[in-house]
């Protein structure tokens, strides 16, 4: 199958994304200002990079493990079917832990990630999103803390891919399908 072909535009600079994650921070160090270690959970794949420029940025003591859940495979929708395909390498009971998502679509994903590790009794579990698409929603959940809400637009970049590719560009970027030239 040929691939449509697309341009992606520029929807959030590097600059801007970089000055968020230092205000997040801001408010993820107040709420867990307390803690001995925290858990910083990312899901794979599209969180990888916000992961690593957020926990640089936090001064608190913490731990990093990753989980890994699909629920797009390679296409431009949610399938709404969440499978764990990496599951944590450690227990979190009564630990702090922050779940960290490169984007809330229509929820389902974080939404089944936040009750598998609720049932796992840590001792606060809080969530952050780079990206919110709240007009997409089909399950009533919001993280507790929001990089950015955009529009209802496919979207590509730091960390977040089409079909495995652009994840390494540097902002986010809003992908424009095109006709293909005769």
């Amino acid at each position: 199958m040929a691939e449509r072909p697309y341009v992606i535009d520029e929807l959030i600079s590097a600059k801007a994304i970089a000055a968020r994650i230092e205000d997040l921070c801001r408010k993820i160090r107040r709420e867990f200002s307390d803690t001995d270690k925290l858990v910083v959970v990312g899901l794979l794949r599209g969180s990888f990079v916000f992961i690593a420029d957020l926990v640089r940025e936090l001064d608190l003591p913490i731990e990093v493990d990753f989980l890994e859940a699909s629920s797009y495979g390679d296409s431009t929708e949610s399938s709404r079917e969440v499978r764990i395909l990496k599951d944590l390498r450690g227990a979190i009971e009564g630990r702090d832990v922050l779940v960290v998502e490169d984007i809330v679509d229509t929820g389902h994903t974080l939404n089944h990630v936040i009750g598998l590790l609720t049932s796992r009794k840590p001792a606060r579990l809080k969530s952050i999103a780079l990206l919110d698409k709240p007009s997409r929603r089909e399950v009533d959940f919001r993280a507790d803390w929001i990089g950015f809400e955009i529009p209802d637009e496919f979207v590509v970049g730091y960390g977040i891919d089409f079909a495995q590719r652009n994840r390494n560009l540097p902002y986010i970027g809003k992908v424009r399908f095109t006709e293909r030239a005769s």
